[in-house]
Formats: structure tokens, sequence, C-alpha cells
């Protein structure tokens, strides 16, 4: 609707331009008269304008409605007699401890269940929950009167083996059990230690599995020699998997970066996935070089140098003699590791030596270890050897007055000192797969950087 006011004024404006146009027409030049028509045209403008422009609407006389609906209220005691119908179960969940035995685990749980106990006890699958170690989970459904409706645990067999999830369900008035291969969930952890005493005292103090201490040990070997090269105050920082099944960890994985500083200097390695590596892949300094060299610095994980390369006293001759090798003590047992790849040369027992391996590699290399106790089974002249594969055990036999490996690195059938050789590395990465690392590498190194402490050392590379 037209507002009167509008109205108004422009009728008001009008009339003023007419009388206006009326009084220059009379008596009046041409050029009067035509701006007088222009005058009387925007008046007339002005009124159409007033008539077409848009306005607030007035809604003071709307009529209003009201709308109204009746809702139907739940019925109270109906909702409560469907609660009493149905069965209330009671779920628990409980870490098996140090000392259980299957009676007082199910009380934990809340079991009070003879039958559910018997069953237990005489199935082949279910009598896996009582072999269970300290700390699993296991995972409880109950009535009110504590019958068992199922019971859920996750099983495993070993580091590698496979891990299933154990199912023990009620099934009418009898019970069942049953496995199914478990979906496992990866996740990247990131811990931090410092050396006080020993690696392993370091990593237990930071929460670090024990298998992922000896995988930091691998891969540093051939830069740290872990029996005699730490020092208190030695840092480290690592970036491992772990898998977790219905949020319990249940299996490391590998490591993925690391670094350790020893002695001032900080070594990084990190993993690279090779799908055609006979081993998956292997460590790389930061820059894609290869931190696998051609020999480890000792054939031993733990040990102490109890005799090393230098002119000495025999122990049992008491003569003045060259000693050809390093002597690390360790207990009757402990097993030896091919410093490097390579050929079986010889096996078996030799003069002082006693029970000897003998390896063959390239160019004139050859390595030696003495005194085992016994051999890997199976062994045999002419077998391929990895770096790192167990070859024998540690032990006392030819010419030794207590146990400890009697190892020898020679060139061209001269012994030198294993400790002080230089040895050359594995090729460096290069091409899409060098493009590859890099993606990886880049992620690993924000990772460590958010490890170190913030008056950290400058870094170097593992590789030298």
């Amino acid at each position: 609707m037209f507002p009167k006011d509008k109205f108004a004024r422009a009728a008001s404006l009008y009339r003023t331009a007419h009388l206006f146009c009326h009084e220059k027409f009379h008596g009046s030049s041409r050029k009067t008269k035509v701006l007088s028509a222009g005058a009387l045209f925007l008046g007339a403008f002005t009124i159409g304008a007033a008539g077409f422009a848009p306005a607030e609407p007035d809604t003071s006389d709307a009529p209003v409605h009201a709308i109204t609906k009746d809702l139907a209220l739940p019925d109270l005691k109906q909702q409560i007699a469907q609660l009493e119908e149905r069965d209330e179960f009671y779920v628990n969940e409980e870490k098996v401890r140090a000392g259980d035995t299957l009676a007082t685990l199910l009380t934990r749980l809340g079991v009070d269940d003879e039958e559910a106990a018997s069953f237990i006890k005489s199935d082949t699958l279910a009598r896996a929950v009582m072999q269970l170690r300290a700390g699993k989970r296991v995972m409880a459904r109950t009535s009110e009167e504590g019958e068992l409706q199922q019971l859920t645990a996750t099983l495993s067999d070993g580091r590698d083996g496979p891990i299933n999830n154990l199912v023990i369900a009620r099934d009418g008035d009898k019970f069942k059990a049953t496995t199914a291969p478990a979906v496992l969930e990866r996740r990247v952890e990131m811990r931090s230690g410092q050396i006080r005493s020993s690696l392993f005292a370091a990593t237990d103090n930071a929460q670090i599995p024990d298998s992922i201490a000896t995988q930091i040990v691998d891969m540093f070997a051939t830069n740290i020699n872990f029996a005699s090269d730490l020092r208190r105050g030695d840092r480290f920082n690592v970036v491992y998997e772990t898998f977790y099944n219905n949020g319990e960890p249940v299996r490391t994985g590998r490591v993925l970066a690391g670094e350790f500083t020893n002695a001032g200097n900080t070594y990084q390695a990190v993993w690279f996935d090779e799908p055609g590596s006979k081993i998956g892949g292997g460590y790389y300094s930061f820059d894609g070089k290869s931190l696998k060299k051609a020999f480890l610095k000792s054939p031993l994980a733990f040990t102490r140098i109890s005799s090393g390369f230098s002119m000495r006293v025999h122990p049992i001759l008491g003569i003045w003699k060259q000693h050809t090798g390093v002597d690390f003590a360790a207990p009757t047992g402990t097993p030896i590791h091919a410093s490097g790849d390579g050929v079986v040369d010889f096996v078996g027992k030799q003069n002082g030596y006693g029970n000897i391996v003998v390896i063959k590699h390239w160019s004139g290399y050859s390595t030696a270890y003495g005194h085992m106790s016994r051999f890997v089974s199976g062994l045999r002249k002419g077998d391929k050897i990895s770096q790192g594969e167990v070859i024998g055990y540690v032990g006392m036999t030819g010419w030794a007055t207590g146990p400890h490996l009697h190892y020898e690195f020679r060139v061209n059938n001269v012994p030198r000192n294993p400790l002080s050789v230089d040895v050359p590395n594995a090729q460096p990465l290069g091409g899409n797969q060098l493009a590859r690392f890099r993606t990886v590498s880049t992620d690993m190194s924000r990772r460590l950087s958010l490890l170190r402490p913030a008056d950290g050392n400058g870094v170097t590379l593992a590789s030298r």
C-alpha cells in the first residue's frame, strides 16, 4: 500500500512545479519554456517513482493464529516394567596378576559360575586363559547373579607369531570357545632416555620395551660398542611402532628412527622400506647413506673386552706373545653373531681355538670366532651367512681360562685389530628411492626434534 504522507509530499511537489511552469510559459522566451517543461516532467516522474518505491510492510494489523498440539507423554510405569523384564549385564575388566589362579581371576572379574570355570579348565581353547602372562587384560560380561555370559582375551604367540582374540560365550546351558585373528591398530611411539648405569636400565626408566632396546643396539652397532663405549650422561631418542588390539598394546614393531649421543657425538638412523631387500629394508643416515657397514664392531650384543689386540703374556703358555684378536668376556651360552655377510669356510675344532667358525667375506676379508661352547644347529662349511646371524654360543673350549669369545679379523689372512680397522659402508640410495626416502626422513626428523632437550648438542651423521 502506498503511504499517505509520501503521496501528499509528491502531490505538493507536482503542484509547485505546475504553477512554476504556468507562470513561465506566458510571455517567456523559448529557452524559458523548455526549462519549465523539464521541471514539470521531473515533478511527474517523482510522483511515479514514489508510487513504485518499496516500503516497509505495516504488520500492526496482521492477523495472528495460535497453533496448539497435544503430545502424548511416555508411560513411566510401562518403561519401568520393560526395564525390569530386560536382562541386565555387567562388564568388568581386569589385568592378570603374577601368581593368579583361574579362581582368583574370575573372582576379580565378578564371575561366580562353577560351570564356566569347569569349561575353561577342560576346553582346549578356553584353557589358554589360564596361561596368560601377567599384565594381560581379560574382560567378562556377567549377569546380576554372576553367571558368565562372555569372556574375551587376547592371545599372542611370541613377537612375530599370530595374535588372536579368544571369546568364551554362553550358548544356552553350555559354553563355546572360539578364536579369530585380531585386527591390530598401529601407533607410533616416541621416547627418550639418558644413560646413568646401562642401556637397559635407561630404557626401563623410559618405559621402552626390551625388544626396542635390542633394536637400538643393532641400529648403532657399527658406530658404538655398547660393551665399552657407553658413558654416563649419553642420551638417546627413539621412534618406534606399537600395535594395539582393543586399546591394549600387544606387540612392539620396528624402530622407525633413532639418535644416540655417545661421548659428544650424535648418530642418527632412520628405517627405510625396500621391497626387494631380504629383510624388507635397512637403516640409513638422514642424507640417504646406508648405515650397514661391512662388519659389526662386536659379534656379541652385550659384553666386555677382557683382552685387546696387543702383545701380552699368554694366560696358559706363560710367554710374551702377540694376541691376534679381541677377547669378549660373556656368560656361557651367549649368542655369537656373524659380523658380516659371507660363506662358512671352517666349522669344527682347531688347536687352542677349541670350537671355531671361520667365515670368508670378500676382497680377502675373513673373520674367526673361537672358544665356542657349541655351534648353531645345522651349520656347515659352504653355508651362506648374513650379517648378524647367530652362528654359535660363547664357551671356553680350547686354551681358555674362562668363558669368552676370541674374535679375529683378517685381511688376506693377516690379523688386524677389529676395533680400529676401517671398512666401507653399503651403497647409498639414489634416484626414485632417494626421493621417496626424503619424504620418510623429513617426517622422522621432525619427530626426533621434539624429543631433544632445549640445549641439545649439534647432530652429526652416523656414517663416517
